[in-house]
C-alpha cells in the first residue's frame, strides 16, 4: 500500500545545518533501496508561496508569509508499506531526524488498483470511503 505522508513544522526561517542536511540524506538514500520510500520532497519558506482557495464561487489568492499559520507544511513523502503501523513506524523514524513537528500519514488510493471502468472505479472508492 502507498502511503502520504505530510511532515508539519514550525516554520524556521532558516536553511538546515550540514549535520542536518547529512543525517536526512543518509535516511532518504537507506530508505530509498529498501523500497518503504517512493518520493520525498521539502518545502522552500511559506514566504515563496501561495494559497488558493475557492469559496463560494469565490476564488481568492494569498501570497505567503502565513503568518496566521502555527505550522506549516516542510515537506512531503510516498511512502510504500504493508499496513499503516508499518507507514507510522517509517513516520517516526523521520521525526527523529526531522526534529520537532508532526506527519500526516494517510493512504493513496491509485487508479492502478481500479478496475477500468469509471463505475468501476467509483463504486472501489465508495467502499474505501465507507470503511473509513
Amino acid at each position: 500500500m502507498r502511503y502520504l505522508s505530510i511532515y508539519k513544522t514550525v516554520e524556521q526561517n532558516r536553511p538546515p545545518t550540514i549535520e542536518e542536511m547529512t543525517a536526512m540524506g543518509q535516511l532518504i538514500e537507506e530508505s530509498m533501496k529498501s523500497g518503504e520510500l517512493l518520493a520525498t520532497e521539502g518545502c522552500l519558506p511559506s514566504a515563496k508561496g501561495v494559497r488558493v482557495r475557492l469559496s463560494q464561487g469565490q476564488l481568492v489568492v494569498t501570497d505567503g508569509p502565513f503568518t496566521e499559520s502555527k505550522e506549516v507544511i516542510g515537506g512531503f513523502a510516498i511512502l510504500e508499506a504493508s499496513s499503516k503501523e508499518e507507514a507510522i513506524a517509517q513516520a517516526k523514524k523521520f521525526l527523529r531526524v526531522a526534529g520537532d513537528g508532526e506527519c500526516e500519514i494517510r493512504e493513496l488510493y491509485t487508479a492502478a488498483e481500479a478496475p477500468c471502468g469509471q463505475a468501476d472505479q467509483h463504486n472501489r472508492m465508495k467502499d474505501q470511503f465507507a470503511t473509513a
